[in-house]
Parts: C-alpha cells; structure tokens; sequence
C-alpha cells in the first residue's frame, strides 16, 4: 500500500472513501430501485453495508482524534461530512492537505 494511505490517518482516508461511495450507491441506486422499481431488499443490503461503513469512520474519526490529538472541530467536520453526499470525498482531499503540510 501506498505510504500516503499507512498509518491510522490512512485507514481513516480508505474508509472514509468506502463510506462515501456506500452512500452515492444508496442515494443513487437503492433508493431509486425500492422507490421507482419496488425492489426494497436494494436498500435493505445497501443500507446495512452503509451503516457498518458510517459506524466505522465514526469509530476511526474518534481513534485518529484522540491518537494525534486533533482539535474537536476536525471530528465535527468529519462527522458532518460523513451526512452529506460527496461529503467524505472533501474532507478526504482536505485531510491529505493538513497531512502533507
């Protein structure tokens, strides 16, 4: 693996990733397929992969903030990101931003 993502901030970037992209396919796939196809088990599946995602960068979020020391204010954003779509992807570029630096 890359050395941009080793270490707790990287596992924070990969499932960060994984749970943006959990929730596009929720918003973008499930939820068109159970509402407009009748197909709730899209959802049912989707969702419950999701959850685990949001749970798990949740859980990261909160192992990175007390391990480096972060101000609170970065763990709020993070879990404000973590609602919005495409909300992951930013805070992803910004987090290798302040890592960089």
């Amino acid at each position: 693996m890359k050395k941009e993502f080793s270490g707790s901030i990287g596992w924070l970037r990969i499932i960060g990733i994984a749970e943006g992209i959990s929730l596009l396919v929720l918003m973008g796939i499930a939820m068109p397929l159970k509402y407009l196809a009748g197909k709730p088990e899209a959802v049912k599946f989707t969702g419950w992969i999701h959850g685990l995602l949001f749970v798990a960068f949740i859980a990261t979020v909160l192992y990175v903030y007390f391990q480096k020391n972060w101000p609170f204010k970065r763990v709020v954003i993070a879990f404000i990101a973590a609602f919005l779509p495409f909300g992951t992807f930013v805070f992803d570029k910004w987090l290798q931003k302040q890592t960089e630096a």
